[in-house]
């Protein structure tokens, strides 16, 4: 067992590490520094601190019984000594010394180790926009910038706002200033769709309309060239390459990069994205450094390829991963199959595993099914519909990721959780299909919605279920390729006939085996019913009767709703 452990950065895994190591072994020489003066803090939870949802900084620095995660904390309670404003400058891996500053009154020292642990973390990524350093210009890099904003925001010195980047922050931050500040609030992304590395297309534009629905303008395909503004003035408005919008304060939300210098200066390996690289057991290049969190690159456990992955919850768990290896015991941390969710207004949206585009980018044949289906029995009386899109690779039916929104955000999230652990198991459709979850009418249908959307990707991967998603539907309909059967109920249908005419055909399903002559023949079909459910039973029918030329809408109107509100608008 290492005598002497030094643990660069006190925000989330560092302590989980120095914390474990010390119920490990009371006797271990342990020492944590970090640059700043705020340590422990729960910084997933910063937007909610700005929007309200947490009343004051504290309840981010708090443990469940109330008590400040400050360094007299750890010190009594813990057994573990922090030093605040501290910085690691250099690493000399050969003497097994660091070399740290005192940022308040710049003196130098150096320590050695046993073992030293790399808990740095990541730091905004503050793009090279002229203006970037004007006043009311924030990245969300910690609370410091979490206190400054919310301040500006009760004095109301905001009233416009541009949020640049559609990512989880950028999203997060946008309803915080928009849900309780009233702030007028545009996102401003350089993607065709908001969480680009998280979502695809479909899922990706429920989420958008829920922006919009919620007065939150959102431009895609666009980026900030320039933020004006003066000393005095602060900020004026941004430029962006489509126009000019007036504001007085920005969020960069533009990624981030990992706080790793001077590791590299040091030579331990890093990647692509400037990240460590560590082995499943956390430990770099230099088998007396380990490194975890915002600072590493992880495994995917589906594409095979390394990734970032920035979550609170990951680093927590590869401390423990970290600490029990430095006390000899073996514990390893294999990866991520990259499970994320959010809370976006009152929907809920979860995600694990790969897009469909990063599947095809990372050489699979990815065929997807879209399902919108209640999240509890129809018949209770909260029950809500839930949208969930399942993918999965033709060839080997491996599941590669399931996506998912709806209002019960509690609900999504168990629907994801339920196949996100199993993806690295090699899980197929037919897994999916039986997979077992638990089942009461006020938390799931008899047949989940799980099953179903697999149910529905074996119909589609078996050629049973012809598809076409609500976006290219709508091109082709408006292009005149094609027209529509509803097979729900008249009075349902009618105001989409009405509004399209002959283009929009009505023949409800229990009518449609007797009355399937007045369909017009050699002409491409949609089907389109509540949900998808009776569209697929009518396309079986078709079928059977040799109509081929049809498509079935997936969702249905359910989804039709949540992607495209203004085809519906009658």
């Amino acid at each position: 067992m290492a005598k002497r452990i030094i643990i660069i950065g006190a925000v989330a895994l560092g302590p989980k590490v120095a914390c474990r190591l010390r119920r490990l072994d009371p006797d271990t020489d342990i020492l944590v520094i970090d640059r700043d003066n705020m340590i422990s803090y729960g910084g997933c939870g910063i937007p909610y601190y700005v929007g309200g949802d947490i009343a004051d900084i504290e309840g981010l620095c708090s443990t469940t019984s109330h008590a400040i995660r400050n360094p007299e904390f750890f010190e009594t309670c813990k057994g573990i000594r922090i030093l605040p404003r501290v910085e690691a400058t250099a690493i000399n891996r050969r003497e097994k010394t660091l070399n740290i500053k005192y940022l308040d009154d710049n003196k130098n020292e150096t320590l050695t180790y046993d073992k030293l642990v790399i808990a740095t973390g990541a730091t905004p990524f503050k793009p090279p926009i002229p203006g970037a350093d004007l006043a009311q210009v924030f990245t969300v890099a910690d609370l410091h910038a979490a206190k400054k904003i919310k301040d500006i925001l009760a004095k109301g010195q905001a009233a416009k706002a541009v949020v640049i980047g559609a990512g989880a922050i950028g999203i997060e931050m946008a309803e915080a200033l928009t849900d309780l500040w009233g702030v007028e609030t545009t996102i401003v992304e350089m993607a065709d769709q908001v969480l680009p590395t998280a979502l695809g297309k479909n899922i990706s534009k429920v989420v958008e309309n829920q922006l919009k629905k919620n007065d939150i303008d959102v431009m895609l395909s666009e980026r900030v060239i320039k933020i004006n503004g003066t000393p005095t003035l602060k900020v004026t408005s941004v430029e962006t390459t489509k126009g000019t919008l007036t504001c007085d304060l920005v969020v960069m939300s533009a990624g981030i990069r990992p706080n790793t210098q001077f590791a590299a200066d040091a030579g331990l390996a890093v990647g692509n994205s400037g990240a460590l690289i560590v082995d499943r057991c956390m430990r770099t290049t230099d088998p007396h450094i380990y490194a975890g969190g915002d600072c590493v690159e992880l495994r995917n456990l589906i594409s095979g390829e390394n990734i970032t992955m920035p979550l609170g919850s990951l680093a927590n768990r590869q401390g423990r991963v970290i600490a029990n290896n430095i006390h000899g015991r073996a514990t390893q941390f294999k990866g991520t199959v990259g499970t994320f969710c959010i809370k976006v207004f009152n929907m809920g949206v979860a995600t694990a595993g790969l897009t469909s585009a990063q599947a095809k980018a990372n050489g699979f044949d990815p065929v997807h099914a879209i399902l919108a289906q209640h999240d509890r029995a129809h018949f209770y009386p909260n029950s809500q519909l839930m949208c969930i899109n399942l993918i999965a690779d033709r060839k080997s039916r491996k599941i590669l990721g399931i996506e998912a929104a709806g209002n019960q955000g509690d609900a999504v999230k168990a629907r994801v959780d339920a196949i996100a652990p199993l993806l690295q198991t090699g899980l197929n459709v037919d897994d999916v299909c039986v997979l077992e979850t638990g089942y009461a009418p006020p938390f799931a249908s008899a047949m989940d919605i799980i099953n179903n959307a697999a149910n529905c990707l074996d119909n589609i991967l078996d050629k049973q279920n012809r598809p076409i998603d609500i976006m290219d539907f709508i091109q082709k309909f408006e292009d005149g390729k094609t027209r529509v059967l509803d097979v729900r109920d008249a009075k349902e249908a009618a105001p989409f006939i009405k509004k399209y005419k002959e283009r929009w055909i009505n023949i409800p399903l229990p009518e449609l085996r007797a009355r399937i002559k007045e369909l017009p023949e050699n002409q491409s079909l949609c089907l389109i019913c509540g949900t998808g459910a009776r569209s697929y039973e009518s396309q079986i029918l078709l079928n059977q009767n040799k109509i081929t030329n049809t498509r079935n809408i997936q969702g249905g109107y359910a989804m039709l709703a949540l992607i495209a509100p203004e085809f519906i608008q009658v």
